[in-house]
C-alpha cells in the first residue's frame, strides 16, 4: 500500500457522487469496520480527518452542465492530500463530460474504471456492457432526453482518454501501472476495461500506486475495490464486510435475477437483524418507488402480495403544484381520498407514481419533486425505504436530512443507513435489484419472527414461513 497516514490509520477519503443513491452505495463499499464513514447531503465544509471517508452527494445528476462542473470544481476544496474519488453512474448517465472535466482539472490524471459487475455492468475495449450487450444496444437510457453513448470516451467528450484493454488489466502489477504512468505522462486519461471484482481490484491498486495527485473515477464496483485496498494487508473479503461481489449476485439474485421473494428475505431479515440491531418497533415504514423501471412495477407487486399497503398517486396530481403550493397540495389530495398518506403505524406503506404510463424523457425530475411533496408528511415520522437516487434527495431534502451514517448493504446497492435522530433509510437505485429487492428490504427492517419451540425458545434453523402481514417486531435501534 502506498497511501497511509503517519498513524498507520488508513487514510483520508473524500468521494463525490452525483446522486445519493450512489454517494450511499459508495458510502458502503468504503465503509469496512476500522473507518467512520459519513454521508454528507449538500456541501461539506471541511475535508475528512484521518480514518474516515466523507462521501459528498453533489445532487447534479438533474443539474446544468455548468451548475455541475462547478458543484465538482468546489467540493474539489476539501480534497485535502487524501484519496480521491469520483462516483460516476454505471449507465453513463447524468453531466459526465464536465463533471469529468473539473475533475480532471489540477490532477496529475484521473485513472478511470465504470464496471460493475455485481450488476452485470462491464467495460470492453472502452464500451460498457450490460449483461454482454452493448450499452447503445439496450432501452436503458429509455427515460433520458438523448441516445445512450456508444463508448466511455464518447460520453467524456471532449476528455483526453485511452483504453487500457483487459490484456493490460490482468498482466502483472507493474505491467499494468507502468501502462498507466505512461499514457497519464502524455496528459491521456486511462480508461480500463473490467470485467471482474478481480480487474477492478487489480486496477485499484495500481492507481493508488501512482501517487497522491492521481484521482479514481468510477462505479460503486471500483469504491468496493478502493475499500477492499484500503483495509490493509489482512486481506479481508468483501463478504466479511457485508459486500456482495459478483459470484454472490450470481448465486442470490442480487443484480436483476428472478426471485420469489421467499428464500432471500429471510435470510437478510435474519442476517441484518443479527449483525446491525434493526427490526424493532416503534414507527411506520414508508416505501417511496420513484423510479422508471419496469422492475418496480413487479417489486410492489411481491409487497403488496405479502401484505403492504400500497397508494399510487395520479402523475399528473404531482405536476400540477408548485413547491410553495404545500397546503393547497395536501388539500386537494386528500380530497380526492381520504387519508392517502398516512402510513399504517403497524406495517408497511408503498408510496409510487401510479398511471401506468411510459415516463416522458425529461419528466421524471418533476415528477420525483411532486412526489417527494406529497410524502413530506407521513415521511416525518416514519422508517424509509427509497428507491432512485433523485427520489431519496428530494424526500430527505424534504425532511431537513443533512447527514447519513451507513449501516450496511441488504443487498448490493440496497444501503441501510441511519439519520442523526435514529431513523433507519434504505436507499437503493432504481435500476438495482430483482423482483424481490423490495420485499427483501422490508424484511431485514421488519422481519417476521421466529418459530418456538414447545419450550419456547427459537429455532433459526427451521424458519419461519413468510407471514401474509408485516406487522412491526420490535424498534429500531
Amino acid at each position: 500500500m502506498s497511501r497511509t497516514t503517519r498513524t498507520g490509520r488508513p487514510p483520508r477519503v473524500l468521494a463525490l457522487a452525483d446522486d445519493l443513491s450512489g454517494a450511499a452505495e459508495t458510502a458502503a463499499a468504503l465503509g469496512p469496520h476500522d473507518r467512520t464513514v459519513r454521508i454528507v447531503l449538500g456541501p461539506e465544509t471541511a475535508p475528512p480527518l484521518d480514518g474516515e471517508a466523507v462521501v459528498l452527494d453533489l445532487d447534479t445528476r438533474q443539474l446544468s452542465a455548468g451548475e455541475a462542473a462547478s458543484a465538482v470544481r468546489d467540493a474539489l476544496a476539501h480534497a485535502d492530500g487524501g484519496v480521491v474519488l469520483k462516483k460516476i453512474d454505471s449507465l453513463l448517465r447524468g453531466n459526465l463530460a464536465t463533471e469529468t472535466a473539473a475533475y480532471a482539472a489540477g490532477a496529475a490524471g484521473v485513472v478511470i474504471a465504470p464496471a460493475l459487475p455485481v450488476a452485470g455492468r462491464t467495460v470492453r475495449d472502452g464500451v460498457v456492457h450490460l449483461h454482454g450487450a452493448p450499452l447503445h444496444a439496450t432501452d436503458a437510457w429509455r427515460a433520458e432526453p438523448r441516445p445512450a453513448p456508444e463508448s466511455v470516451g464518447a460520453a467524456l467528450g471532449d476528455v483526453p482518454t485511452r483504453v487500457v484493454p483487459l490484456s493490460v488489466v490482468r498482466a502483472p502489477a507493474l505491467t499494468l501501472s507502468g501502462r498507466l504512468r505512461t499514457l497519464l505522462a502524455k496528459g491521456h486519461h486511462p480508461v480500463c476495461d473490467a470485467e471482474t471484482d478481480a480487474d477492478l481490484d487489480a486496477i485499484a491498486e495500481a492507481a493508488l500506486q501512482l501517487g497522491p495527485n492521481v484521482r479514481l473515477l468510477g462505479t460503486g464496483g471500483l469504491a468496493a475495490a478502493l475499500g477492499r485496498r484500503l483495509v490493509g494487508a489482512d486481506g479481508a473479503a468483501p463478504a466479511a464486510r457485508g459486500l456482495p461481489t459478483a459470484a454472490d449476485a450470481a448465486r442470490d439474485g442480487t443484480g436483476h435475477a428472478e426471485g420469489d421473494g421467499t428464500g432471500h428475505a429471510e435470510q437478510d431479515a435474519t442476517a441484518h437483524t443479527e449483525r446491525d440491531g434493526t427490526g424493532t418497533p416503534g414507527r411506520p415504514l414508508l416505501v417511496v418507488v420513484g423510479t422508471a423501471e419496469p422492475t418496480a412495477v413487479a417489486q410492489i407487486a411481491q409487497l403488496v402480495a405479502a401484505g403492504a399497503r400500497h397508494v399510487p398517486l395520479p402523475a399528473h396530481t404531482l405536476t400540477q403544484h408548485t413547491p410553495t403550493d404545500h397546503r393547497a397540495r395536501h388539500t386537494r389530495t386528500d380530497h380526492r381520498a381520504p387519508h392517502p398518506l398516512v402510513p399504517a403505524p403497524d406495517g408497511i406503506t408503498v408510496i409510487s407514481i401510479g398511471g401506468g404510463g411510459v415516463v416522458e424523457p425529461g419528466a421524471a425530475r418533476g415528477l420525483v419533486a411532486g412526489l417527494a411533496r406529497a410524502v413530506a408528511e407521513a415521511a416525518h415520522g416514519s422508517d424509509l425505504v427509497l428507491t432512485g437516487g433523485e427520489t431519496a434527495r428530494r424526500v430527505l431534502d424534504t425532511l431537513g436530512v443533512r447527514e447519513l451514517l451507513p449501516v450496511g448493504q441488504i443487498h448490493h446497492g440496497a444501503v441501510h443507513s441511519r439519520t442523526p435522530d435514529g431513523r433507519n433509510v434504505v436507499t437503493r437505485p432504481g435500476s438495482f435489484g430483482g423482483t424481490d429487492s423490495l420485499l427483501r428490504i422490508a424484511r431485514a427492517l421488519r422481519p417476521p419472527p421466529r418459530p418456538r419451540d414447545v419450550a419456547g425458545s427459537t429455532r433459526p434453523d427451521h424458519p419461519a414461513v413468510p407471514p401474509a402481514s408485516f406487522a412491526p417486531q420490535g424498534e429500531p435501534t
